[in-house]
């Protein structure tokens, strides 16, 4: 309005701040424009449900353009047929980098309409996927492989070198051939870099990296909880128990019996007990490079009646002399400066609601004296932090932009 200080519509600080910055703001009557960073005013605040209406910001009255770094890439997203596939196309595709080339493939290979998997999407109605096939993925600067296990090494081995691949899948994820052939079946596919930014020594090698092995999405909680604490030797790697609960999206799109409403709804369930889940060897290899010894986990799944989330208590027996106090301070250490963790105040415990939506991971810790074990408990949302969050946080560091970029650590509220 002509005036030095900025006047900001509140849906539009909303959308932006959680977008890469900085800004260029021109006003709608003409008014002079300006350069500011937008975060040295306000905390991002940015919503999945603002985003999917980018409309109302330019109504209005005022135009936004990011100055984000390489806009004319090729992206495209493989596997659209899991619930993470879905995230991918909406925050990637919408809020990532905006202006980018892009293009969605159904690993089934069935020719069907975006919207009839992910109405949410209204803005690719006119788009059908196409099957997934190496020649389809030929020319991406960046893909993301969000198959079913097993499926994603033979597409990833025919694209280029220089092409940016994130694989949502466990392909790629152990070092060990023998825990591969244990836990999934079939010939081990190779290791590329573990895409698990806040563990200690990921970040550059993520950087540096074309290929990245995006984590699980039990083991993000789990290993983000417990690995400063191993890494300090506050606890003993020996003995480590995990419970962790997770909603249905866990499982994917693949229909069953288990999965129904009228079975799930109600009901609190464990399954693939007694050492058998998947990502069990996933979680002993990264906690153990925090340790810098094996460690040996007995890891319980809950199936919880929720769509999304994950909550996880994991418990491990104290070093002598311990207390509550040491191991906040070892989570604040390890954690300060990260974007996407908040170490909560003492006495708050983590929530699945508080992170849907978000690529946020909420940790709390205590020392129980009685029975002399570390409880620490962690929340994601395991379709962002747990999956398509992690791997767009990878691909921006990858690429060089901000590590934040289309993401935001603001859970929705209810």
């Amino acid at each position: 309005d002509g005036r030095d200080e900025p006047i900001l519509d509140r849906d539009l600080v909303s959308y932006c701040a959680g977008l890469p910055g900085p800004w260029k703001v021109r006003t709608g009557i003409g008014g002079a424009t300006t350069k500011w960073p937008l975060r040295e005013i306000l905390r991002p605040s940015l919503t999945r449900g603002l985003v999917s209406r980018p409309k109302r910001v330019l109504d209005s009255g005022t135009e936004w353009k990011t100055t984000a770094p390489d806009t004319d890439k090729l992206i495209r997203a493989v596997g659209d047929a899991l619930k993470t596939g879905g995230l991918i196309q909406d925050d990637a595709l919408f809020v990532w980098v905006e202006g980018t080339k892009r293009e969605v493939t159904g690993w089934t290979g069935a020719v069907i309409r975006v919207t009839d998997l992910h109405p949410h999407l209204t803005t690719l109605a006119d788009r059908t996927f196409v099957p997934t096939e190496p020649d389809a993925l030929a020319g991406a600067d960046v893909v993301f492989l969000a198959l079913p296990h097993g499926e994603s090494a033979h597409l990833a081995a025919a694209l280029s070198s220089g092409t940016l691949v994130v694989d949502l899948g466990a392909d790629h994820r152990l070092a060990d051939a023998a825990a591969w052939t244990t836990y999934y079946g079939g010939a081990h596919a190779g290791t590329w870099t573990y895409g698990m930014p806040e563990l200690g020594g990921q970040r550059d090698r993520i950087v540096e990296s074309t290929r990245i092995a995006n984590p699980g999405c039990y083991p993000t909680g789990v290993i983000l909880g417990l690995a400063p604490l191993l890494a300090a030797g506050l606890v003993e790697p020996t003995d480590v128990v995990i419970v962790a609960a997770s909603g249905t999206t866990g499982a994917g799109r693949k229909p069953s019996d288990g999965l129904l409403a009228s079975t799930v709804m109600g009901q609190l369930s464990a399954y693939k007990v007694g050492g058998t889940h998947q990502h069990t060897p996933e979680i002993e290899q990264a906690l153990g490079w925090a340790a810098g010894e094996q460690v040996t986990v007995s890891f319980t799944p809950l199936l919880a009646p929720m769509p999304r989330g994950i909550l996880a208590t994991t418990t491990a027996r104290l070093a002598p002399g311990v207390t509550t106090e040491l191991l906040h301070e070892a989570l604040h250490a390890a954690y300060a400066g990260e974007p996407f963790v908040t170490v909560l105040p003492p006495g708050s415990w983590p929530q699945t609601g508080a992170t849907v939506g978000s690529n946020a991971v909420h940790l709390q810790v205590a020392a129980d004296q009685h029975s002399g074990r570390a409880v620490v408990v962690s929340a994601i949302d395991n379709l962002v932090k747990g999956a398509s969050g992690q791997a767009l946080q990878n691909a921006n560091l990858a690429l060089g932009l901000a590590e934040t970029a289309g993401l935001t650590a603001i859970g929705v509220a209810p």
